[in-house]
């Protein structure tokens, strides 16, 4: 990759997940020297859809997955394949908001709806077969580890949209786990190479600490993976 292309993609990865992204910008910068014959290193990003499963009344809420991935090869066409998602973020929306014990906040928002965001980082650990060098079949398992959790009651008015943000870390348990495959395709059949695809992950964990429902994460992930320092290693 040349290092014009590098630093474009520094910059638009800064805009998009921010300075707290350290872990992004590391890999941008010394994912030369993690590549090598039998690893590739690079990052993935995409548009994230995610579901309560078990929240009667919630909706699918689309959310943006920023984060690296290595691929170790174990035979020719077989790979072990994991990394780490360091901005992703499961939950719904559409659902109805909650009284608070304020009469005025609550006559408020009673007609509003509420999104929930949790701040999730997701370790998958999967199987990759490829096929013919270009399509990707993936599978196995992943876990996760809540950082923190927001409540947004929202309400459109007349005079404008009013937006409320509330922490709700608590109300949530600190890991995750569950399911991940899906399919993918190499844009060309050099070994380490730009792909897409998508990996749907089914949540095998009651995430939510409400004893009157059974709550567990689902999402869908379509995403763009970017080899970092490929290019040099093979010349």
């Amino acid at each position: 990759m040349a290092k014009s292309l590098k630093i474009s993609l520094l910059l638009l990865f800064i805009t998009v997940s921010g300075t707290s992204k350290a872990q992004v910008i590391i890999s941008l910068l010394f994912g030369d020297a993690l590549n090598t014959e039998k690893i590739e290193f690079g990052l993935t990003g995409g548009l994230n859809r995610s579901y309560f499963n078990g929240y009667n009344g919630s909706e699918g809420l689309n959310n943006f997955n920023l984060g690296f991935y290595f691929h170790i090869r174990v035979k020719e066409n077989s790979f072990l394949s994991t990394g780490v998602l360091v901005k992703s973020n499961v939950g719904a929306t559409g659902m109805p908001t909650y009284a608070l014990g304020d009469e005025n906040f609550d006559e408020l928002f009673e007609e509003g709806n509420l999104t929930t965001k949790v701040n999730v980082f997701y370790v998958p650990i999967m199987w990759q077969q490829r096929i013919n060098q270009r399509f990707l079949l993936e599978g196995g398992i992943q876990a996760g580890l809540r950082s923190k959790a927001y409540d947004y009651f929202n309400l459109e008015s007349n005079g404008g949209d009013l937006e409320f943000r509330r922490q709700v870390s608590d109300d949530f348990t600190r890991l995750d786990f569950g399911l991940v495959g899906g399919m993918g395709y190499k844009l060309k059949k050099d070994l380490k190479s730009m792909s897409v695809g998508m990996l749907y992950y089914y949540g095998l964990v009651d995430v939510m600490k409400n004893p009157d429902a059974t709550v567990n994460n689902s999402s869908l992930n379509v995403y763009l993976r970017i080899p970092i320092g490929a290019g040099q290693k093979e010349k």
